[in-house]
Protein backbone atom coordinates (compact mmCIF):
# COMPACT_ATOMS: atom_id res chain seq x y z
CA UNK A 1 0.00 0.00 0.00
CA UNK A 2 3.14 2.17 -0.03
CA UNK A 3 2.35 5.87 -0.20
CA UNK A 4 -1.23 5.26 -1.29
CA UNK A 5 -4.60 5.54 0.39
CA UNK A 6 -6.10 2.41 -1.18
CA UNK A 7 -5.56 -1.32 -0.99
CA UNK A 8 -3.67 -2.53 -4.02
CA UNK A 9 -4.88 -6.14 -3.98
CA UNK A 10 -7.69 -7.54 -1.84
CA UNK A 11 -8.06 -11.32 -1.86
CA UNK A 12 -11.70 -12.06 -1.00
CA UNK A 13 -12.47 -15.60 0.14
CA UNK A 14 -15.32 -17.49 1.77
CA UNK A 15 -17.72 -20.34 1.14
CA UNK A 16 -20.14 -20.15 -1.81
CA UNK A 17 -22.95 -17.66 -1.15
CA UNK A 18 -21.10 -16.38 1.94
CA UNK A 19 -21.73 -12.82 0.78
CA UNK A 20 -18.68 -12.01 -1.34
CA UNK A 21 -20.67 -10.93 -4.39
CA UNK A 22 -22.98 -8.75 -2.28
CA UNK A 23 -19.92 -7.07 -0.76
CA UNK A 24 -18.62 -6.33 -4.25
CA UNK A 25 -21.98 -4.90 -5.29
CA UNK A 26 -22.00 -2.67 -2.22
CA UNK A 27 -18.50 -1.41 -2.97
CA UNK A 28 -19.32 -0.79 -6.63
CA UNK A 29 -22.45 1.15 -5.65
CA UNK A 30 -20.49 3.38 -3.26
CA UNK A 31 -19.20 6.54 -4.92
CA UNK A 32 -15.45 6.59 -5.37
CA UNK A 33 -14.54 9.40 -2.90
CA UNK A 34 -16.61 7.79 -0.13
CA UNK A 35 -15.31 4.32 -1.05
CA UNK A 36 -11.71 5.46 -0.68
CA UNK A 37 -12.37 7.30 2.58
CA UNK A 38 -14.47 4.59 4.23
CA UNK A 39 -13.04 1.36 2.79
CA UNK A 40 -9.65 2.23 1.20
CA UNK A 41 -10.95 0.77 -2.07
CA UNK A 42 -10.18 2.66 -5.29
CA UNK A 43 -11.45 1.96 -8.77
CA UNK A 44 -12.46 -1.69 -8.70
CA UNK A 45 -11.00 -4.38 -10.93
CA UNK A 46 -12.42 -7.82 -10.05
CA UNK A 47 -10.63 -11.02 -11.04
CA UNK A 48 -13.02 -13.86 -10.18
CA UNK A 49 -12.41 -17.47 -11.10
CA UNK A 50 -16.13 -18.25 -11.53
CA UNK A 51 -16.43 -16.86 -15.09
CA UNK A 52 -13.31 -18.85 -16.06
CA UNK A 53 -14.74 -22.00 -14.52
CA UNK A 54 -18.14 -21.46 -16.13
CA UNK A 55 -16.59 -21.03 -19.57
CA UNK A 56 -15.10 -24.52 -19.19
CA UNK A 57 -18.58 -25.94 -18.47
CA UNK A 58 -19.96 -24.20 -21.54
CA UNK A 59 -17.11 -25.36 -23.78
CA UNK A 60 -17.49 -28.94 -22.56
CA UNK A 61 -21.23 -28.89 -23.26
CA UNK A 62 -20.58 -27.64 -26.80
CA UNK A 63 -17.95 -30.30 -27.41
CA UNK A 64 -20.14 -33.05 -26.03
CA UNK A 65 -23.58 -32.08 -27.31
CA UNK A 66 -22.79 -30.29 -30.57
CA UNK A 67 -19.68 -32.10 -31.78
CA UNK A 68 -19.93 -35.45 -30.03
CA UNK A 69 -16.38 -35.00 -28.73
CA UNK A 70 -14.86 -35.73 -25.31
CA UNK A 71 -15.26 -33.12 -22.62
CA UNK A 72 -11.97 -31.39 -21.80
CA UNK A 73 -12.42 -30.19 -18.24
CA UNK A 74 -15.50 -31.67 -16.60
CA UNK A 75 -17.44 -34.91 -16.51
CA UNK A 76 -21.13 -35.26 -17.30
CA UNK A 77 -22.03 -34.48 -13.67
CA UNK A 78 -20.11 -31.22 -13.74
CA UNK A 79 -17.11 -32.20 -11.62
CA UNK A 80 -13.58 -31.42 -12.74
CA UNK A 81 -11.92 -34.38 -14.46
CA UNK A 82 -8.53 -33.46 -13.01
CA UNK A 83 -7.95 -31.98 -9.52
CA UNK A 84 -5.12 -29.76 -10.76
CA UNK A 85 -7.62 -27.67 -12.70
CA UNK A 86 -8.52 -25.92 -9.44
CA UNK A 87 -4.92 -24.73 -9.20
CA UNK A 88 -4.92 -23.79 -12.87
CA UNK A 89 -7.70 -21.31 -12.11
CA UNK A 90 -5.53 -19.61 -9.49
CA UNK A 91 -2.64 -19.46 -11.95
CA UNK A 92 -5.02 -17.89 -14.48
CA UNK A 93 -5.93 -15.23 -11.93
CA UNK A 94 -2.24 -14.44 -11.56
CA UNK A 95 -1.82 -14.20 -15.31
CA UNK A 96 -4.71 -11.78 -15.62
CA UNK A 97 -3.33 -9.63 -12.82
CA UNK A 98 0.10 -9.55 -14.47
CA UNK A 99 -1.40 -8.28 -17.70
CA UNK A 100 -3.28 -5.54 -15.88
CA UNK A 101 -0.24 -4.14 -14.10
CA UNK A 102 1.94 -4.64 -17.20
CA UNK A 103 -0.32 -2.46 -19.31
CA UNK A 104 -0.72 0.41 -16.84
CA UNK A 105 2.34 1.58 -14.92
CA UNK A 106 0.15 3.66 -12.60
CA UNK A 107 -2.43 0.92 -12.13
CA UNK A 108 -2.34 0.82 -8.33
CA UNK A 109 -2.31 4.58 -7.98
CA UNK A 110 -6.01 4.44 -8.79
CA UNK A 111 -7.14 0.80 -8.81
CA UNK A 112 -7.80 -1.88 -6.22
CA UNK A 113 -7.73 -5.40 -7.64
CA UNK A 114 -10.18 -7.71 -5.90
CA UNK A 115 -9.34 -11.39 -6.35
CA UNK A 116 -12.31 -13.60 -5.49
CA UNK A 117 -12.58 -17.36 -5.12
CA UNK A 118 -13.84 -20.14 -2.83
CA UNK A 119 -12.00 -23.35 -2.00
CA UNK A 120 -13.11 -26.33 0.05
CA UNK A 121 -10.85 -28.95 1.56
CA UNK A 122 -11.87 -31.44 -1.14
CA UNK A 123 -10.00 -29.28 -3.67
CA UNK A 124 -6.92 -28.83 -1.49
CA UNK A 125 -8.37 -25.94 0.46
CA UNK A 126 -7.02 -22.43 0.75
CA UNK A 127 -3.63 -23.77 1.82
CA UNK A 128 -3.10 -25.26 -1.63
CA UNK A 129 -4.76 -22.41 -3.52
CA UNK A 130 -2.57 -19.80 -1.82
CA UNK A 131 0.53 -21.68 -2.97
CA UNK A 132 -0.51 -20.86 -6.54
CA UNK A 133 -1.03 -17.14 -5.99
CA UNK A 134 1.75 -15.39 -7.87
CA UNK A 135 4.48 -13.44 -6.10
CA UNK A 136 3.10 -10.31 -7.81
CA UNK A 137 -0.27 -10.76 -6.10
CA UNK A 138 1.12 -11.75 -2.72
CA UNK A 139 3.50 -8.78 -2.64
CA UNK A 140 0.53 -6.37 -2.81
CA UNK A 141 -2.17 -8.37 -1.04
CA UNK A 142 -4.35 -8.13 2.00
CA UNK A 143 -7.03 -10.76 2.61
CA UNK A 144 -10.63 -10.73 3.75
CA UNK A 145 -12.41 -13.96 4.61
CA UNK A 146 -16.23 -13.88 4.84
CA UNK A 147 -17.09 -16.26 7.66
CA UNK A 148 -20.28 -18.33 7.46
CA UNK A 149 -21.01 -21.89 8.48
CA UNK A 150 -21.59 -24.62 5.93
CA UNK A 151 -25.28 -24.60 6.88
CA UNK A 152 -25.58 -20.88 6.16
CA UNK A 153 -23.70 -21.30 2.87
CA UNK A 154 -26.13 -24.05 1.88
CA UNK A 155 -29.18 -21.96 2.82
CA UNK A 156 -28.07 -18.91 0.85
CA UNK A 157 -26.93 -21.00 -2.10
CA UNK A 158 -30.42 -22.48 -2.36
CA UNK A 159 -32.06 -19.06 -2.07
CA UNK A 160 -29.97 -17.24 -4.66
CA UNK A 161 -29.96 -19.90 -7.40
CA UNK A 162 -31.74 -18.83 -10.58
CA UNK A 163 -31.85 -21.76 -13.03
CA UNK A 164 -32.47 -19.34 -15.89
CA UNK A 165 -29.17 -17.52 -15.19
CA UNK A 166 -26.69 -20.17 -14.02
CA UNK A 167 -23.78 -18.08 -15.30
CA UNK A 168 -24.74 -15.02 -13.23
CA UNK A 169 -22.31 -13.83 -10.54
CA UNK A 170 -25.18 -13.00 -8.18
CA UNK A 171 -27.58 -15.79 -9.11
CA UNK A 172 -25.50 -18.89 -9.78
CA UNK A 173 -25.70 -21.83 -7.40
CA UNK A 174 -24.74 -25.43 -6.82
CA UNK A 175 -26.81 -28.54 -6.31
CA UNK A 176 -26.92 -29.59 -2.64
CA UNK A 177 -24.81 -32.68 -3.34
CA UNK A 178 -22.11 -30.64 -5.04
CA UNK A 179 -21.88 -27.97 -2.38
CA UNK A 180 -21.69 -30.70 0.28
CA UNK A 181 -18.91 -32.56 -1.50
CA UNK A 182 -16.89 -29.53 -2.55
CA UNK A 183 -17.37 -27.02 0.28
CA UNK A 184 -18.70 -28.64 3.47
CA UNK A 185 -15.16 -28.79 4.84
CA UNK A 186 -13.10 -25.61 4.78
CA UNK A 187 -9.51 -25.25 6.06
CA UNK A 188 -9.57 -21.49 6.78
CA UNK A 189 -9.82 -21.83 10.57
CA UNK A 190 -6.99 -24.34 10.56
CA UNK A 191 -4.84 -21.95 8.51
CA UNK A 192 -5.27 -19.04 10.93
CA UNK A 193 -5.27 -21.05 14.15
CA UNK A 194 -1.76 -19.95 15.16
CA UNK A 195 -1.69 -16.68 13.22
CA UNK A 196 -4.21 -14.10 14.50
CA UNK A 197 -3.28 -11.32 12.06
CA UNK A 198 -0.97 -12.52 9.27
CA UNK A 199 -0.49 -15.55 7.04
CA UNK A 200 2.95 -16.54 5.81
CA UNK A 201 2.81 -16.82 2.02
CA UNK A 202 5.80 -16.99 -0.30
CA UNK A 203 8.05 -15.78 2.49
CA UNK A 204 5.87 -12.73 3.18
CA UNK A 205 3.57 -11.77 6.02
CA UNK A 206 0.18 -11.17 4.43
CA UNK A 207 -2.41 -9.46 6.66
CA UNK A 208 -5.97 -10.72 6.84
CA UNK A 209 -9.25 -9.73 8.45
CA UNK A 210 -12.45 -11.74 8.92
CA UNK A 211 -15.94 -10.42 8.22
CA UNK A 212 -18.44 -12.39 10.29
CA UNK A 213 -21.61 -12.91 8.27
CA UNK A 214 -23.54 -15.69 9.96
CA UNK A 215 -26.29 -13.11 10.58
CA UNK A 216 -26.33 -12.32 6.84
CA UNK A 217 -25.69 -8.59 6.90
CA UNK A 218 -24.70 -8.81 3.24
CA UNK A 219 -28.25 -9.60 2.17
CA UNK A 220 -29.74 -6.87 4.35
CA UNK A 221 -27.16 -4.37 3.16
CA UNK A 222 -27.50 -0.72 4.10
CA UNK A 223 -25.83 0.84 7.13
CA UNK A 224 -25.29 -2.47 8.92
CA UNK A 225 -23.25 -3.90 6.08
CA UNK A 226 -21.46 -0.58 5.62
CA UNK A 227 -20.37 -0.45 9.26
CA UNK A 228 -19.23 -4.06 9.40
CA UNK A 229 -17.34 -3.79 6.14
CA UNK A 230 -15.70 -0.55 7.26
CA UNK A 231 -14.65 -2.18 10.53
CA UNK A 232 -13.25 -5.24 8.73
CA UNK A 233 -11.34 -3.25 6.13
CA UNK A 234 -10.24 -0.69 8.70
CA UNK A 235 -8.66 -3.46 10.74
CA UNK A 236 -6.97 -4.81 7.62
CA UNK A 237 -5.71 -1.34 6.72
CA UNK A 238 -4.14 -1.02 10.13
CA UNK A 239 -2.39 -4.38 9.77
CA UNK A 240 -1.21 -3.41 6.28
CA UNK A 241 0.12 -0.03 7.44
CA UNK A 242 1.24 -0.57 11.04
CA UNK A 243 3.28 2.66 11.14
CA UNK A 244 0.51 4.85 9.76
CA UNK A 245 -2.80 3.15 10.37
CA UNK A 246 -6.21 4.72 10.26
CA UNK A 247 -9.55 3.00 10.31
CA UNK A 248 -10.82 5.27 7.52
Amino acid sequence: MAGNSIFEVLVLNGRPAAGKSEILEHLKNTKLPERIKKYHIGEIDVIDDFPMLWSWFEEDDILSKKFGKPRLHTDEEGYFKYPYLWNLLIERIGLEYHKHIRDDRDYHQHTTTIVEFSRGSEQGGYSQAFEHLTDEIVAHAGMVYVQVSYEESLRKNRRRFNPDRPDSILEHGLQDGKIRRLYQDDDWLTLIEKSPDYLSLHGRRVPYSVLENEDDVTTRGGDLLSRRLADTLGRLWGLSNPDNSTAG
